[in-house]
């Protein structure tokens, strides 16, 4: 009806009126069009919220979701956080106990290096020893073979003495002289009685006939040449009681040994004498050698006496080497 009476107004008004009408068309139609663009667009424009908002709602849901995740897993953090917190607690203490053991082993390792060194010289201490003992050792070995040699010395000497010893025996029993040969020693002992009166050292008859028979039988087994690179010396020693003084007895017992000594000299044969000079000696013993009877008494006729003895080359070797072998049993090493 709107056309119609557009239509209407334009056939009334004539020309002029016809192109007003057409004018206000076009701009109605414009208009139209422009309302049905606006329209248009804002029904595109709403479609296009719409549809936005449906993806910010999704978006929102889906952001709930991983808010309630970011929650769920800042929930398991949290306890993550405290377990580490512990392990921390742990770890720190651990670091403590570490720095600890740490100190004790700096310590130990100080110590040990002390102990270290001590060892280092205890084992440079001890080498010296092994070198020392290594030393004695060879010593010992050397003194050991000195030894077995002065041994088997000392037992020559031994059978010596005991060659000696039983000649002797034998010869004087042979002579029919009374006088006692001592097994161990060869020592003889002749009665003080036979040979000087009391208190004197002058040599009775009786007692130069007993030196004159006694000597020859003496000297012909000692001075043998067989005996020559052994035999020592030959000593006369003079013994009194313990009646009077030490001293008077020491010039009495000195006296009568050399009194038979320089009759000795005197009887010996010519070719005997320069020998019997080099080795014969007079000893006084004074009442030092008492002899006493079974009941502990002093026996005073056997006390006054002249003995002859006999050593030896080195004797006084031979007496250690005996006194050694007799603490060690014969076997040639110290005893433990």
């Amino acid at each position: 009806m709107a056309r119609q009476h557009v239509h209407n107004r334009r056939a009334g008004r004539g020309g002029s009126g016809s192109v007003w009408i057409s004018y206000s068309d076009m701009m109605a139609a414009l208009v139209l069009m422009f309302v049905l663009f606006l329209v248009m667009n804002l029904h595109n424009y709403n479609s296009i919220l719409q549809k936005k908002q449906d993806e910010l709602d999704q978006q929102a849901i889906q952001l709930n979701l991983k808010q309630t995740q970011l929650d769920e897993q800042e929930g398991v953090l949290i306890i993550l956080q405290g377990q580490l917190d512990e392990q921390q607690v742990k770890l720190d203490q651990l670091q403590i106990d570490l720095d600890n053991q740490k100190e004790q082993l700096d310590q130990q390792t100080i110590i040990l290096i002390g102990k270290q060194q001590e060892l280092d010289e205890a084992n440079a201490k001890l080498a010296a020893k092994e070198t020392e003992l290594n030393t004695l050792q060879l010593q010992l070995a050397a003194q050991q073979e000195l030894f077995d040699a002065k041994t088997r010395e000392l037992d020559s000497l031994v059978g010596v003495r005991t060659q000696i010893i039983q000649q002797l025996s034998s010869a004087l029993k042979a002579a029919n002289l009374d006088a006692q040969v001592d097994p161990n020693t060869g020592d003889i002992v002749l009665s003080s009685t036979v040979f000087f009166e009391t208190n004197s050292y002058a040599i009775k008859a009786e007692g130069q006939q007993l030196l004159q028979r006694f000597l020859p039988v003496y000297l012909d087994v000692l001075l043998r040449d067989e005996y020559a690179d052994y035999l020592g010396e030959i000593i006369v020693e003079g013994h009194t009681d313990s009646t009077g003084t030490y001293i008077n007895n020491l010039k009495l017992s000195q006296n009568r040994a050399l009194t038979v000594v320089e009759y000795c000299l005197q009887i010996v044969r010519p070719e005997q004498r320069p020998l019997l000079q080099s080795i014969l000696t007079a000893k006084g013993r004074s009442s030092s050698d008492l002899i006493y009877d079974e009941f502990g008494n002093e026996d005073k006729n056997a006390s006054r006496r002249v003995e002859f003895k006999f050593s030896l080359k080195d004797a006084e070797m031979i007496d250690e080497m005996n006194r050694i072998i007799n603490m060690t049993g014969g076997s040639g090493t110290s005893a433990e």
